[in-house]
Order: C-alpha cells, then sequence, then structure tokens
C-alpha cells in the first residue's frame, strides 16, 4: 500500500485569498473618485490664474464667494450685499483667527471687490485671503 504524497489534491491551502478583497478595494476607489468632486461645498466661480503658496488654515475658513453677476455667497447662503457687514460681525464675533478667503470669478470688477474689501475691514476682519486656481502656470 502506497502512502499519500506531499502533493496530493487533498492537502489544505493556507494561503489568504486576496483577489476578493483587491476587488472590493478597486470598486471603493472608483466610487470615491466619482463622488469627491460633487462633495465640493462651494459656490462654482471662475477663479483667476495665478501661482500662489497654499495657504495653512487649521481653523473652519470662512469663504466668500463672489460670481460674475456679483451675487455674493458667504459659504454656500446668498446673501445682499448690505447683509454682508452683519453677517460677517455675527460670524466672526466669537473666532480668535479673523482670517477670511474671497473666492472672486476673474470677470467681477475691480471696483465691486474694492467695495467689498470695505465692507469685509468694516466687520473687524482685516486678514482678507484672494482664492485663485493653482492649475495653470
Amino acid at each position: 500500500m502506497a502512502f499519500s504524497s506531499s502533493n496530493d489534491s487533498d492537502d489544505l491551502k493556507s494561503e489568504i485569498n486576496i483577489i476578493p478583497l483587491v476587488d472590493v478595494m478597486l470598486v471603493l476607489l472608483i466610487i470615491f473618485m466619482v463622488a469627491a468632486p460633487m462633495m465640493n461645498e462651494s459656490v462654482d466661480v471662475n477663479l483667476p490664474k495665478a501661482k500662489a503658496q497654499a495657504s495653512n488654515a487649521k481653523e473652519e475658513s470662512v469663504i466668500l464667494s463672489v460670481k460674475q453677476d456679483q451675487s455674493i455667497f458667504v459659504g454656500k447662503t446668498a446673501i445682499k450685499r448690505d447683509e454682508l457687514i452683519p453677517k460677517l460681525t455675527s460670524i466672526f464675533n466669537n473666532r480668535d483667527k479673523k482670517e477670511i478667503f474671497v473666492k472672486a470669478d476673474e470677470k467681477v470688477t475691480h471696483g465691486f471687490i474694492i467695495k467689498l474689501m470695505a465692507d469685509i475691514q468694516r466687520a473687524g476682519i482685516f486678514r482678507i485671503s484672494f482664492m485663485t486656481d493653482p492649475s495653470s502656470q
């Protein structure tokens, strides 16, 4: 009677099959790649192109967006220009860091932006940063 060798098909395999894990991870990667652009929580404006150093903002930033038609948004909330000073005053009332990021469409006139800057300063915010599109160099 012959003994079975170690190459028989009845032997247990102690390997982990990672193919299903890789399949699931690739599907999740594709889902997140498709969903990530939709999770943008800001107003869509056409930013001017410029080279600038990235900001290191740690506190939740306040973004003031200005569309081409001069409509103003604080975050995603549309406001009128005469409501801007009270709104910013209430937002920055209890904040230590008084900084705002302005995300203005490149076609908005210089004069309108200057008026907004004056309103921002009247609300007690003197640190104003402008957002640009760093993709073109």
